[in-house]
């Protein structure tokens, strides 16, 4: 029997601290700036931002040039395979979110970052087993999220966002430029950028404080060394404890994360390791409806614990290296390579068929226990060069990438009978569970592997760029019996082609589109799945896109079109099967725009409409209905305002508004729509000379009830949080 080797599973009283410290009126609004802006845009050609060309730079390296929001959204992020690029120069739908955009929003994890976006909803509540996204309306696991480009090094359940440097969203299938997601992403991509040492030195310490009773402290320190500062090192360390929102629910981490690099005229070198180790008694847990229930009962307050007592216990590590060698002024060679290893326990209770919720939320929960590890290696080798020649220049870069993946489970069920009878209103607690706990045994293994060739063309002074290019994926993937045997496996390949065009009319408006599809390894069936760990046939899917970007001073707009097909994954609801079924289309509409709107008045401000149909169903039953999951209609609003009276002293306020939504694929359950509303307020000052910063904010401030759906399985989302930071430099 193979295992994967783990430490004992973790006990509620033997909690280890710092552990792993070493190792539509709003519609009207977002519609009228584009076109207001395309309006004005031939007579700001004097005030806009002067053209960038790509540079060879990856991930290894930080951008520092942000003039949207203040500083907190940067115009030059890494596009994976086509190097760093400007967001005017790029084929795409961007976003790079900066480290002062996560520090003033005291963003906790990597959810707290992306929710800024209407095409971006997180699909599961704080306190709960995971971050899970969505982009476009198709799922992006917290596994499949990119560390400095590679894939296979993220937690699988949240990232910490105390160790990142900038957050770079890429909607739509990525595939070509990042190569495969090991869970087979396609509405989009996320890659977290970490930290490295800056020029100046920093010693920086933050108090945190959240609702109910955590307490925290946050060590951030980079130092660079040598004649000309060629060696940095950047540390942060955090820990954390109290009491959540949830009731009778308590929570202690530790994060630590060490950044080393060299840098000369003509080499780079980087390593990044980080570890963390969250315990929790009494997590937010997931259930779903019984097959009869016509109506969805109300969310229950955010306060109500589903499943009293349960314990998790989730801890990661990972280490990774990047190289990169300028051979010539116009040609660089690049090597990276990573390895993670993540772990989880927990009590797993479940409600499922008829003993889930029924519409007066009433449920019978039997517990159980579940445990996971995963083992990741991966790399990648390419090279990058720029060609310039009869007016016309180059960017052509080759690359070959490999992650292996290794994942196991223990799993293990109360004896038939022993359950409880429960409300979501009134929860009762669960009957503990008994037995011989054991160590994952390995379950499934994976081999992902791809070459890809690009080149991008630019024409008239940068005004028409041209993006092309190929990627030969190939995956290898099986399951594995407890006996230790191979069960089902596949071997399969394809070849993902991309076009992307972009023309500059007027220096400050780009007009682009793309065209793109990709190879898929196979769903992967959920936690909360009857054949939980099965991996499918990998698949393909497409997406076409078009839109236009302009900026006007210190703002920029944006209006995108998309359609993404790709095959459909479903969980019946009575026996909780995850299967394949038929094909998914998405089409929408987005709008967005952000920057500064007046003197001291910025906004962040999107809009997305979504046109989501079920395709070629089994026996047609299902085709010409809405996708699950997919809100018709989400929009975000933010601002941001500088007080005069107050020097250093700013008001934040976001509002995030996301449509009903069916929730199977039948169409006959549909979650309500909710909005969230949040507050916050920032003091810049010093002390003794030094710098501090004081913040603070409340999280859904009427304390709204609502739901929250992933799959067929619905959690409540977080109550009203407070948030307060103090951060002092030394």
């Amino acid at each position: 029997m193979n295992k994967l080797r783990t430490p004992p599973p973790a006990q509620s009283n033997r909690r280890k601290a710092l552990s792993l410290m070493i190792g539509s009126a709003w519609g009207t609004a977002f519609a009228a700036a584009p076109i207001a802006l395309l309006a004005g845009a031939a007579h700001a050609q004097d005030t806009a931002a002067p053209q960038i060309e790509q540079v060879l730079v990856t991930g290894a390296r930080t951008n520092d040039e942000a003039p949207y929001m203040g500083g907190g959204v940067a115009r030059r992020g890494s596009v994976g395979v086509l190097g760093a690029a400007d967001i005017m120069d790029t084929p795409f739908s961007t976003m790079n979110y900066t480290s002062q955009m996560l520090e003033d929003q005291q963003a906790r994890t990597l959810a707290d970052v992306v929710i800024n976006e209407a095409s971006i909803r997180v699909q599961t509540s704080t306190a709960g087993f995971s971050d899970d996204f969505q982009i476009r309306g198709f799922s992006v696991g917290s596994g499949d999220v990119g560390l400095n480009g590679l894939y296979g090094l993220s937690s699988g359940n949240r990232m910490p966002a105390e160790i990142m440097a900038g957050v770079e969203v890429l909607k739509g299938p990525g595939s070509l430029v990042y190569g495969m997601s090991p869970g087979g992403s396609v509405g989009g991509s996320i890659n977290i950028v970490t930290k490295r040492a800056g020029d100046k030195p920093l010693t920086r310490i933050t108090g945190t404080y959240q609702s109910k009773s955590i307490l925290g402290t946050h060590v951030d320190v980079g130092r660079r060394f040598g004649d000309a500062g060629q060696w940095g090192v950047r540390f942060n360390g955090v820990y954390r404890k109290g009491d959540t929102t949830l009731d009778d629910s308590k929570t202690e981490a530790s994060i630590a994360a060490l950044g080393l690099d060299y840098r000369s005229s003509n080499l780079r070198w980087v390593v990044d390791a980080y570890a963390q180790r969250e315990d929790t008694d009494g997590f937010r847990g997931q259930s779903s409806f019984r097959p009869n229930v016509t109506r969805v009962p109300q969310a229950p307050s955010g306060h109500r614990a589903m499943y009293p007592g349960v314990e998790l216990t989730m801890r990661d590590s990972t280490i990774a290296s990047r190289l990169e060698y300028d051979l010539t002024p116009d040609v660089m060679l690049y090597a990276a390579a990573g390895y993670h290893y993540g772990a989880s326990e927990q009590d797993f209770p479940s409600a499922r068929g008829n003993d889930a919720i029924d519409m007066a939320g009433n449920l019978r929960v039997s517990n159980a226990w579940y445990d996971a590890a995963t083992r990741n290696k991966t790399g990648e080798v390419g090279a990058r060069a720029r060609l310039e020649g009869l007016g016309v220049k180059h960017l052509v870069s080759v690359s070959a990438s490999r992650l292996e993946q290794e994942s196991g489970s223990f799993f293990l069920a109360a004896p038939a009978g022993v359950a409880v009878i429960s409300n979501i209103y009134n929860p009762a607690p669960l009957i503990p569970m008994t037995g011989a706990r054991q160590s994952p045994t390995t379950t499934s293994g994976s081999e992902l592997s791809s070459v890809a060739l690009t080149d991008t063309v630019s024409f008239f002074d940068n005004r028409l760029l041209l993006t092309g290019g190929v990627r030969r994926q190939k995956v290898v993937a099986k399951n594995i019996s407890p006996a230790g045997a191979s069960s089902t496996s596949y071997d399969a390949s394809a070849t993902t082609p991309l076009v992307g065009i972009v023309v500059k009319p007027l220096p400050n408006v780009s007009l682009y589109t793309n065209m793109t599809s990709g190879l898929s390894r196979g769903s992967t069936a959920p936690d909360t799945a009857a054949n939980r760990g099965e991996v499918f046939p990998p698949y393909k899917s497409k997406q076409y896109e078009a839109g236009v970007k302009v900026e006007q001073g210190k703002l920029l707009a944006g209006v995108s079109v998309f359609q993404i097909d790709r095959p459909n994954a479903v969980t019946d609801p009575v026996t909780t099967i995850y299967s394949m079924d038929g094909n998914q289309r998405n089409r929408g509409l987005e709008l967005s725009v952000m920057g500064e709107a007046a003197r001291n008045l910025r906004l962040m401000a999107s809009a997305v409409f979504n046109d989501a149909e079920l395709q070629r169903t089994v026996g047609g039953i299902n085709d010409g209905n809405k996708a699950a999951n997919v809100a018709k209609r989400a929009f975000n609003a933010s601002l941001e305002y500088d007080l005069d009276q107050v020097p250093g002293l700013s008001f934040n306020a976001r509002a995030i508004h996301t449509s009903d939504m069916p929730l199977n694929a039948t169409n006959t359950l549909y979650l309500p729509s909710w909005t969230r509303l949040d507050v916050g307020a920032r003091y810049r000052t010093s002390l003794m000379g030094k710098p501090v910063i004081l913040r603070a904010s409340v999280q859904n401030v009427a304390d709204k009830a609502y739901w929250l759906a992933s799959g067929s399985f619905v959690t409540a989302a977080a109550a009203r949080t407070a948030l307060v930071s103090a951060q002092f430099d030394f």
